[in-house]
């Protein structure tokens, strides 16, 4: 087997032990606001007919779809996003779903797009939305679970940009050409946060607008107001918790994918610097699309790599208590029972707890401990027998203290 043959393609990864359980413990945090908030779990498949995600997300965004033809000849696709796959669930399962269904899901989407620092070809995304509703409140219902979300994981500044596609419409109509649609410009607009206005300027110059209708474009983009429909959710959202200060009216976020119709948002954490970690709204229409029903719907779908990321970096998950608590040794094989018997009762108590499996000495199975990064280690021995108690060892302080099985059990609850 080659070199090429033992490693991630790229921008796929990994993850080893550690990371596993960083983001599963992000993941535990953001579901435990999910399901406070009454959301209903939901998985659909990695691959679906390409004919259902092409065309849903724009020219640009449909380049970065994995599309393949299958051994059966029929044209394929990977997940891209969660968003079109549940919108076909509701069409689908329309008769056997509540009214109001509100959904969460954690999956792994995929996007042929080019890796770089915070962007991947595989990665998980975390969406929540709620259906068959138009009123304002599920708009701030959605923004209020995500805002306690990332509190929940131990965030403590975050800013909700907020705006209305309908603000962007109004704003932008009258630059509308044959060669140039309003979901072009959108797109181009959407890119403000990352390039400059005379980058922009000149990306939809080469789309075909004039250069003077640019410049009037991106000046009536940044001059618009607030709409009613937007103050509204604003005003329902601060009554769910949201404080005010972190609702920020951003008349130039546009959110690029054609769908969306009414109110958009974005997710910024400012003390992390690789763009935003998560983005949604409402798009009441994506559904009757895709399977004739009228059902309108509003959602976000978080950046959960990037909300992992950020949490590493502040220092925000906990390393007690998360993996592995203690190793139990096995002294030699006449005493190996007495160390199953320690491990079992120790798993009893709800103590993580790892039985080494082999006869080796003592320095490798402690070895073996530290390598692991678990805390302590069990020693069980002829003296420790004899006593009808065990050695416990902190194995980042080298104390060692002699007790009972049920003493180390109050101790490590």
């Amino acid at each position: 087997m080659s070199k090429q043959q033992i490693q991630t393609l790229k921008g796929f990864r990994d993850f080893l032990p550690a990371e596993k359980r960083q983001r599963d413990f992000v993941a535990s945090k953001i579901i435990e606001i999910f399901e406070q908030f009454g959301f209903q779990p939901l998985e659909t498949p990695t691959l679906e007919y390409a004919s259902l995600l092409l065309g849903k997300y724009g020219d640009e965004a449909d380049k970065l779809v994995y599309n393949f033809k299958d051994r059966g000849g029929r044209e394929v696709a990977l997940r891209y996003d969660q968003t079109v796959p549940t919108a076909r669930v509701l069409a689908q399962y329309q008769n056997q779903l509540p009214r109001y269904f509100r959904r969460y899901q954690i999956q792994n989407v995929f996007r042929a797009d080019k890796p770089q620092i915070g962007r991947y070809r595989e990665f998980a995304q975390c969406d929540i939305d709620i259906f068959g509703s138009t009123s304002p409140l599920a708009d701030a219902e959605i923004i209020a679970c995500t805002y306690f979300s990332f509190i929940n994981v131990g965030f403590k500044n975050i800013k909700l940009k907020i705006n209305d596609r309908q603000v962007l419409f109004t704003a932008l109509k009258t630059f509308v050409t044959d060669e140039v649609n309003i979901f072009s410009i959108i797109q181009s607009v959407d890119k403000l946060d990352k390039l400059s206005a005379e980058d922009v300027m000149l990306e939809l110059t080469k789309k075909g607008l004039t250069t003077e209708n640019a410049k009037s474009a991106l000046e009536k983009i940044a001059q618009a107001k607030i709409s009613n429909n937007l103050a509204e959710i604003i005003k329902l959202s601060q009554q769910l918790g949201v404080l005010e200060k972190d609702l920020v009216f951003t008349s130039t976020l546009a959110r690029g994918l054609n769908y969306y119709t009414g109110m958009i948002f974005e997710v910024i954490l400012p003390e992390y610097g690789s763009g935003s970690c998560g983005g949604g709204g409402r798009y009441d229409k994506l559904i009757n699309q895709l399977g004739g029903v009228d059902i309108p719907a509003v959602g976000i779908a978080f950046g959960f790599d990037r909300t992992v990321e950020a949490a590493t970096q502040l220092g925000l998950i906990p390393t007690d208590k998360v993996g592995t608590q203690v190793l139990v040794t096995v002294f030699d094989e006449k005493l190996q029972i007495n160390s199953v018997q320690a491990a079992t009762k120790l798993r009893q108590a709800g103590i993580k707890t790892e039985l080494y499996p082999a006869i080796d000495s003592m320095s490798k199975q402690f070895k073996k401990a530290d390598q692991a990064n678990i805390p302590y280690a069990i020693v069980i021995g002829e003296e420790e027998i004899a006593s009808n108690q065990v050695s416990l060892k902190n194995l980042k302080t080298g104390d060692q203290e002699i007790m009972s099985i049920d003493e180390v059990i109050n101790k490590l609850v």
